[in-house]
C-alpha cells in the first residue's frame, strides 16, 4: 500500500494568472476536509529551495477567490534547473515532513515536479496560464479573465479609433500560443487576426479584409495580433500602414491581462480542480495533471501531458475567418 498522505506543500509557479488564488483555496480546505495539513511554499521552486513557507489553514485562506495574483507569491527559479538546486527543494521537503506537493503552473511548473517526484515525492500539477497552452486540458486557470480583461481595454479603444479614424493594432499575451488572440477576437468583431499557429498571407489576411470593410463604409479597424506572430505587432502595423496608407497606431495590452479579479468561470474551474489534486494525493496516485475535457475534470500523467500538443479549436478559427471575409 501507498504512504497516506499526512501534510502537502502547494505553490504556484511561473507566470500568475487569474484563478490561482482560489485554487489555493481549494487545495487548502479539501486537505482539512480530509484531514492533512497544507503547507504554502512562497515564491515557487526558488521558496522551496529556500525553506520559504507559511502554514495555511482554513481561515487564512477566506475570501480568497475573489482576489487575483497569488498570495503565495511567484518566481522563476534559475537554481532549480541545476540538481543541486533540485536536491535542496526535496531536502525542504523532507525536513518540512512533506508527503506531497501541488504545483499550480504551466508546462514548466509539471517539469518540475517531475524532478522531485524522481526523489520520491508524490506530485500533482494544476494548469494555471493565460495562455490556454496546456495540451491535455482544454481549459486552463486565468484564461477566461485574460481574454475579458482584453475585450474591456479593446472595447474602450475602439471608441478613439472611431473618432479619429484609425486602424488600431492590439497586441495581446498568449506566448506561443493564439487562443487569447482568436477568442478576443471573434469577441471584439476584428477586422483581422493573426496567430502563431498559422502562416499570415498579408494580402488575404489583413490588407484584403480592411479593402473590403472600407468598401463598406467603415472607417476604422481593429486588428488583434498574437504576441508570437512573426514581427509583431509593430511589424503588422507597418505592412498595413505601407499597403493601406491608414493611419495605424499600435497598442501592446501586456501584462494587464493578467491581472484583476478572475471570472467566475476562472474562480469555479480553480476550485474544482484544487479540489480534484487534493483526492488524487488522498488516493495514492501521483505524476498527474488535473486536466478539464469538456464539462468533465480528469488527469493525465504528467509524462503524457508534456508530450501531447494543441492546436487553435478549429471551429472557432472557421468563424473568425467567415466573420471577417477571409476566403
Amino acid at each position: 500500500m501507498s504512504k497516506p498522505v499526512r501534510r502537502i506543500g502547494v505553490f504556484t509557479s511561473g507566470g500568475d494568472a487569474p484563478g490561482m488564488n482560489a485554487a489555493i483555496r481549494a487545495v487548502v480546505r479539501t486537505s482539512i476536509h480530509l484531514g492533512i495539513e497544507c503547507i504554502g511554499i512562497r515564491r515557487g521552486y526558488h521558496g522551496l529551495i529556500n525553506g520559504d513557507f507559511i502554514p495555511l489553514d482554513f481561515k487564512s485562506v477566506s475570501g480568497l477567490s475573489r482576489r487575483g495574483g497569488t498570495m503565495l507569491y511567484t518566481a522563476r527559479s534559475e537554481d532549480f534547473k541545476a540538481k543541486e538546486g533540485q536536491a535542496k527543494a526535496a531536502a525542504t521537503c523532507k525536513l518540512l515532513g512533506l508527503d506531497a506537493l501541488v504545483g499550480i503552473g504551466g508546462d514548466g511548473t509539471f517539469r518540475g515536479l517531475l524532478c522531485l517526484a524522481e526523489q520520491g515525492l508524490s506530485v500533482i500539477g494544476i494548469p494555471g496560464t493565460i495562455d490556454n497552452d496546456i495540451a491535455c486540458s482544454t481549459y486552463t486557470i486565468g484564461f477566461d479573465s485574460a481574454c475579458n480583461t482584453a475585450l474591456e481595454c479593446i472595447d474602450k479603444l475602439r471608441d478613439t479609433i472611431q473618432s479619429h479614424e484609425r486602424c488600431s493594432v492590439v497586441e495581446v499575451m498568449g506566448r506561443h500560443a493564439g487562443h487569447v488572440a482568436l477568442n478576443v477576437g471573434v469577441a471584439c468583431g476584428a477586422t483581422a487576426v493573426l496567430v502563431p499557429e498559422q502562416e499570415v498571407d498579408y494580402e488575404k489576411d489583413v490588407v484584403e479584409p480592411i479593402r473590403r470593410s472600407r468598401l463598406s463604409g467603415q472607417t476604422h479597424f481593429m486588428v488583434i495580433v498574437a504576441e508570437g506572430v512573426e514581427g509583431g505587432a509593430y511589424g503588422v502595423a507597418k505592412r498595413i500602414t505601407d499597403e493601406t496608407a491608414l493611419d495605424t497606431r499600435v497598442t501592446i495590452l501586456g501584462h494587464v491581462q493578467r491581472g484583476g479579479t478572475p471570472t467566475s468561470r476562472d474562480r469555479i474551474a480553480a476550485t474544482y480542480m484544487g479540489y480534484e489534486a487534493v483526492h488524487l494525493l488522498s488516493e495514492g496516485q501521483s505524476c498527474r495533471v488535473v486536466a478539464k475535457q469538456g464539462n468533465e475534470y480528469t488527469s493525465f500523467d504528467i509524462h503524457e501531458a508534456l508530450a501531447m500538443t494543441k492546436g487553435l479549436d478549429p471551429q472557432t478559427y472557421t468563424v473568425m475567418r467567415t466573420l471577417t471575409g477571409v476566403q
